[in-house]
């Protein structure tokens, strides 16, 4: 039995997960994986936005939002694990997946380990590198102020580095609530999921053995992951298309939801052709029939 809604618990690789879970029941399946250090709520407008045509669902990360941490060390696998066993727990064999930074990460090692599970991918301001030893020293360094000086001043420092000033003042809105998904998140989590993104490794060399399409997304000025990151993964997919979106850095979903959304609606209408066509169908004969109706009813009044 399917439960839809927002905020589901669901208990995943003995952990509590929350989930958001919308849309028809035999459409595609479309999960959305959230970036560091924010939560499933990132992608409402996303969520919003495809609903109507496909089943959509967007998850907490352990440890992130509403879903419990768990006791095991963080890592890119275990997140892996934990997609691939919410998967198994929805009984979903096949998604497509659209991750953004951290949620990349996890994307390319899921298609990399289970490529039979996808039947397409969107990568948005993430990269196939392992981390650099002057990106993990950063990384160390944002553990240990962290520790020292809370979460609080952790998440004024973050915002600072995902958003450019003026978005402070046109856009305070996607400001606050950003700051809120950092804050809300635990010291203990926050540290866990940095040593894990530091140890990641590359998935560089596994770029060519994806066969899925992919639509790679990236904000023309992110300065994390930066439109070099995105143009060397599409230079080697095979079945890849590469968009930058405009006025948006790191957080190009939230920073230009629009042009986002235009390009993820794009490329998921041509992933799934057929059940669209399918539902055009469904809505011509339905639109035949109440016409027929109308002119019968209209018939019977005129004698």
């Amino acid at each position: 039995m399917r439960y839809s809604g927002n905020n589901i618990k669901l208990m995943v690789n003995d952990l509590m997960v929350n989930y958001t879970d919308v849309g028809p029941d035999e459409a595609p399946v479309i999960i959305f994986i959230h970036g560091y250090p924010l939560n499933k709520s990132m992608w409402d407008k996303q969520v919003d936005s495809l609903k109507d045509n496909f089943r959509v669902i967007a998850y907490d990360i352990r440890g992130h939002g509403e879903s419990d941490a768990g006791n095991e060390a963080f890592s890119i696998d275990l997140f892996v694990a934990d997609l691939i066993g919410l998967m198994d727990a929805l009984r979903i064999h096949k998604v497509s997946l659209c991750g953004l930074s951290m949620g990349g990460y996890i994307s390319l090692k899921a298609i990399e380990s289970y490529p039979e599970r996808f039947e397409a991918v969107v990568l948005s301001d993430t990269t196939c590198m392992a981390d650099s030893t002057e990106a993990k020293n950063k990384r160390m360094k944002a553990v240990e102020s962290i520790i020292q000086k809370g979460v609080a001043q952790y998440a004024d420092a973050s915002i600072k580095n995902f958003f450019p000033q003026e978005l402070f003042t046109t856009s305070p809105e996607v400001i606050s609530s950003v700051k809120a998904m950092i804050i809300n998140t635990s010291e203990l989590s926050l540290c866990s999921t940095l040593l894990a993104l530091s140890s990641r490794h590359e998935t560089c060399t596994k770029l060519p053995d994806i066969k899925v399409p992919v639509l790679i997304l990236v904000g023309e000025n992110d300065g994390i992951t930066p439109p070099s990151a995105a143009i060397f993964m599409h230079e080697n997919i095979e079945k890849s298309s590469l968009e930058i979106i405009k006025h948006a850095g790191h957080l190009s979903n939230l920073e230009n939801p629009e042009e986002f959304n235009k390009h993820l609606k794009l490329f998921f209408n041509s992933v799934y052709t057929d059940h669209l066509n399918n539902i055009q169908g469904s809505d011509n004969s339905i639109l035949r029939d109440l016409r027929n109706k109308l002119n019968m009813l209209l018939s019977f009044r005129s004698i």
